[in-house]
């Protein structure tokens, strides 16, 4: 059936609640950020009985879309393309998914409606500075708790000498967490975020201390400063293996991380995953001249959003886990995408 023989009948809004695995703590900036909370997510119905649901863009006023042919507001090959219905991105890739009877990302790639599950590789990024208030126990802990769940991959947030610790010994502790994780995990991918609280002198500090640890890439050491990039770029040729420059999470001019990703000094865009838009990683994915990983921080269900884009898209080889139950399948490091159509997801009650 066709998008165009429907029309949106009404649009609700409803709060889902999530839970991670245990209270998050601090970051280089952040106060801890709880264990949990909830969300709005908008309702698309049409007056055929179709059904797609998701988390907004931003919060807008729905009532300009009633009565209006699906086929107006989202193209299966372009993704939504009235500005009115912007807000709506997921719940209306969400809803023509399901009324093509296809998953999210096969409708981004056909190829993949008859290749079976996309397995797309995730790691954690739940592990903060617990040891600020449980020590290193804390971060024994944690790691466990997410290797359990089946993470095989892990982000660690560092910068502690910004805000919580005076400047050596948080650096020196940023240090001693990295090199714990190896030696507990040894094949683990690694890889750090800064959120913008490191100096240069101080990054390289610390690339310096755990050089044997083999990361997996960098996150946001600091503001998207061509100089600092430059430099940067440059003492990690001096490395025995060289981690990836993610960046562009935070309020990114989307052009400014496009030019510096044809530089080659920024080797991961981060755009997030709602903040940026499915439909807008469609147009961005074909110019970007680096690898993707949207930031999927927050709801669980953006890390099942980050799947469907990574498995549609591609170019995107590992994304965030947000640890919590119930809105992904997670087996051996990686998300088990569901064959069912839209995003494969009940509406929690």
């Amino acid at each position: 059936m066709t998008l165009a023989r429907h029309v949106i009948s009404s649009v609700t809004t409803t709060e889902i609640r999530y839970e991670y695995l245990r209270t998050i703590g601090r970051n280089a900036f952040l106060g801890s950020h709880g264990n949990g909370g909830s969300s709005t997510v908008y309702v698309v119905e049409t007056d055929r009985g179709a059904t797609g649901w998701g988390l907004p863009l931003y919060d807008a006023d729905p009532g300009v879309l009633l009565g209006r042919s699906l086929a107006e507001l989202i193209d299966p090959d372009r993704g939504v393309i009235d500005p009115a219905a912007e807000f709506l991105d997921y719940p209306l890739h969400d809803l023509a998914a399901r009324i093509l009877d296809v998953p999210v990302y096969a409708l981004l790639d056909k190829s993949r409606i008859r290749a079976g599950s996309p397995r797309v590789r995730c790691y954690t990024g739940g592990i903060y500075f617990d040891d600020l208030d449980g020590g290193m126990d804390a971060i024994r802990a944690n790691l466990a708790q997410d290797h359990a769940f089946g993470f095989r991959d892990f982000k660690l947030k560092i910068g502690r000498g910004h805000r919580w610790m005076d400047t050596r010994a948080g650096l020196q502790r940023d240090i001693e967490v990295t090199r714990l994780v190896r030696e507990l995990y040894p094949d683990a991918g690694i890889l750090v975020d800064g959120n913008d609280g490191f100096t240069l002198n101080g990054l390289f500090e610390y690339l310096d201390g755990v050089a044997d640890c083999g990361l997996y890439w960098i996150e946001e050491p600091f503001a998207e400063r061509r100089p600092d990039l430059e430099a940067l770029h440059e003492h990690l040729q001096t490395l025995p293996t060289r981690p990836k420059v993610a960046d562009g999470e935070y309020d990114p001019s989307v052009d400014h991380v496009l030019e510096l990703a044809r530089e080659g000094l920024v080797d991961v865009a981060l755009m997030d995953v709602t903040g940026h838009g499915l439909t807008a990683w469609r147009r961005t994915m074909p110019l970007l001249k680096a690898e993707a990983s949207p930031h999927a921080w927050g709801h669980p269900l953006k890390t099942l959003y980050a799947a469907h884009l990574a498995a549609g898209l591609g170019n995107t080889p590992i994304i965030e886990g947000v640890p919590g139950p119930n809105y992904y399948t997670l087996d051996d490091g990686h998300v088990v995408l569901p064959e069912e159509p839209g995003f494969g997801l009940t509406l929690p009650h």
